[in-house]
């Protein structure tokens, strides 16, 4: 059985390192023009080829984003940045507007071409039409069902991209103008200000200043909060499918959640590749989901269009328990980490090992780069600590967590 890519967001090259060291088989990642996510960090051009010189020595494709709807000012670097792409050898292009596509396909011939979600790809006729023009493979649209899906696979040869996990737009395949109206930031071009995730409250027209509940929430409601995407247990069915790619969303999210999220789909895809399709996926896959941050989960248009119950009506996200405590820079018994959030002597911390395996730690001490011991680490630091039991295995850019007071 072959498995499908995991593809995993890079946001940027520690985000890049982490979803690489957790599994990914690929990572897109985008510069600093022409990509949907302007507010991530993003990959300088020389960055680009560092990321993607690292990426190759471990055996890993790497996808650049140019899916942008661009405007006549738009297009006047592009053809030195896609020079500069094909120097870096980038493995595709993700693209979605049709003169970025044309350009491409002149400047940067050799790059395959890959269609990004944004043009909506939902019926056979539309993927007939991309690869008559030479795309090699097409994200669908995250608004079809499995069977519209297996459907299309039948009838193409093409690459299928499916996303499988991270954020929703509450617009058509992240097509939006709500950004630009109520912030002047155009999402189409890389610029959504997120106004689906925003606190609302109705207001009549001729009542200035008397606001009503929405949903008989006296707070208001989150209204347009889509819950987010999570197909972990249909994996099975998009693999026999064909689905060539699955895709993380996140490339604004933090790197504990990038590689949280990509050692989860690995292990799952590992699992079924070791134990067949019909096997029952452990309840120690629901509980290391339950860790990680979301909004809740929605299988969106998998078996049938999405309802009030695949909505966040109350807040922006749901709590949860864990928190990411510090990535490793240097690995060993007593490993030195960069810290995300305080740890302090005596606290019980979490190693992610890959493939879901978690070892549980008491911290004896820590240390900063002088030596000095402390009693408390602050995010932003570099510390060694020492640990009972000493890590068994315990690798650079791996991950420490830790659960959160109550």
């Amino acid at each position: 059985m072959k498995l499908p890519e995991l593809l995993a967001p890079a946001g940027n090259f520690e985000k890049m390192q982490t979803a690489i060291h957790y599994g990914a088989d690929a990572v897109y990642l985008g510069g600093k023009k022409f990509s949907l996510r302007a507010h991530a960090t993003n990959f300088s051009d020389e960055e680009i080829g560092q990321a993607t010189a690292y990426a190759h020595e471990r055996g890993v494709q790497v996808y650049t984003t140019l899916n942008i709807f661009a405007h006549n000012d738009d297009l006047a670097d592009l053809p030195e940045y896609l020079a500069a792409l094909q120097e870096a050898k980038v493995d595709g292009l993700i693209i979605s507007d049709p003169g970025i596509l044309a350009v491409a396909q002149r400047v940067a011939p050799e790059i395959p071409i890959h269609l990004s979600t944004q043009t909506n790809v939902t019926n056979l006729e539309s993927v007939r039409f991309w690869v008559g023009q030479g795309v090699k493979r097409l994200n669908l649209a995250r608004e079809l069902s499995l069977a519209e899906i297996t459907q299309i696979r039948q009838a193409t040869g093409a690459e299928l991209e499916i996303f499988v996990h991270g954020a929703l737009c509450i617009s058509y395949s992240g097509r939006c103008l709500l950004s630009l109206y109520l912030t002047g930031r155009d999402a189409n071009q890389g610029n959504c200000a997120h106004p689906c995730r925003y606190h609302y409250r109705l207001e009549e027209e001729k009542r200035p200043g008397q606001f009503f509940p929405v949903e008989e929430d006296s707070r208001g409601t989150y209204i347009f909060n889509a819950k987010d995407l999570c197909l972990l247990h249909r994996l099975p069915d998009l693999i026999r499918g064909g689905a060539d790619s699955l895709k993380i969303e996140g490339r604004m999210k933090s790197v504990y959640y990038v590689g949280a999220i990509t050692r989860l789909y690995r292990a799952a895809l590992d699992y079924w590749g070791a134990q067949g399709l019909d096997a029952a996926l452990p309840e120690s896959f629901r509980e290391e989901l339950l860790k990680i941050g979301s909004r809740g989960y929605t299988e969106n248009f998998f078996d049938q269009p999405p309802s009030t119950a695949d909505m966040l009506y109350d807040g922006p996200m749901i709590s949860y328990d864990y928190a990411p405590v510090g990535i490793v820079r240097q690995a060993g018994t007593q490993p030195v980490i960069e810290t995300r959030n305080p740890i302090a002597k005596g606290d019980r911390v979490e190693y992610l090992d890959r493939g879901l395996n978690n070892t549980a730690h008491t911290v004896l001490s820590l240390s900063g780069p002088n030596g000095a011991h402390l009693t408390q680490a602050n995010p932003n630091s570099l510390i060694t600590l020492t640990l009972d039991p000493a890590p068994a295995v315990c690798e650079n850019n791996g991950l420490f967590r830790k659960k959160m007071a109550s």
